[in-house]
């Protein structure tokens, strides 16, 4: 297939991109500035520019952009970054889509989205079926989903993908205080994470793309659900270390601002679309993830 993806220089969208030509498909990334290679094509996304020609040769677009959420404090003004870095780019796509003759536009967006969608569900498990919460992260992937509607309603099949935290990402800045004796859960450790493993984040990606059945919401995390203390014991297992410290709510506040609050919201999610579409985990368990992550045998597919 000739796919079409913004965020291709991001995290996830490098290695999503690295896999799918391993697959046989055609990337072409968009970029903000001149394009310099042949597999790149330069667009606006703020001023809402694209060339409809660009979006007519692909069979399918991938969405990935916007601002890290976890990389700075939540100022007045980054909130705004990371709502526009948002809703431009889809609100760009899915209306250059639904501006193109019907024998021209692309069978498919996936379009990236997050389980902040839920906001805190306490000990509730949710499903893709669970309407928004009530906090900034849930406001901002209701008007991000949003953005991508004028494509649904070309017709165009749109998947949103609701991204957990890759345990990956989350090891990055966590292994080196684990192996020195200083992990430790985050306040109570008793709220709920909605995780992923990369490969399996990258799997069940292109999983959706093949399955033309699927639209709609779906909730890319780990099968198993797991606590903050759970998960920080799994870690400190990893690198046979204990993990016996606590980050006291009021110093996350302190250092993050903001964010802390979402550092200790409770997600309990479940990928109910994946399942019932039977799609297979390589990582099915949070211990089976961080030994992989971590650079240890991964466990068994379920």
């Amino acid at each position: 297939m000739r796919i079409l993806m913004s965020g291709a220089s991001g995290f996830l969208g490098t290695r999503l991109a690295d896999r799918l030509r391993g697959s046989g498909h055609e990337v072409t990334r968009l970029v903000r500035r001149a394009a310099q290679a042949n597999d790149e094509a330069t667009w606006q996304p703020a001023q809402g520019q694209i060339d409809p020609q660009v979006v007519a040769a692909a069979d399918v677009v991938i969405n990935l952009s916007g601002a890290n959420v976890g990389g700075r404090r939540w100022t007045a003004g980054y909130k705004s970054t990371l709502r526009s870095s948002r809703v431009d780019t889809t609100g760009t796509l899915a209306r250059a889509i639904r501006k193109l003759p019907e024998a021209d536009r692309p069978h498919t967006l996936l379009q990236a989205s997050a389980v902040g969608w839920y906001g805190d569900t306490g000990d509730t498990a949710v499903t893709e079926e669970a309407p928004a919460g009530r906090t900034f992260l849930a406001d901002l992937c209701r008007v991000w989903e949003a953005a991508a509607r004028p494509a649904e309603d070309a017709g165009t099949r749109v998947v949103l993908l609701r991204t957990g935290l890759t345990v990956e990402s989350l090891l990055k800045p966590l292994l080196p205080l684990f192996k020195l004796g200083g992990g430790a859960k985050l306040g109570g450790g008793r709220q709920w994470m909605a995780w992923t493993s990369l490969p399996d984040w990258l799997g069940a990606a292109e999983f959706l793309l093949e399955r033309e059945d699927v639209s709609g919401p779906v909730n890319i995390v780990g099968p198993e659900q797991v606590t903050n203390a759970q998960f920080t014991k799994a870690v400190a297992a990893a690198v046979h270390r204990p993990a016996l410290l606590t980050v006291p709510s009021p110093a996350l506040h302190l250092a993050l601002g903001e964010l802390a609050g979402e550092s200790l919201r409770s997600q309990r999610v479940v990928p109910a679309v994946l399942e019932r579409t039977g799609f297979r985990w390589t990582h099915p368990t949070i211990e089976a993830a961080v030994q992989a992550a971590a650079g240890r045998p991964a466990a068994a597919s379920r």
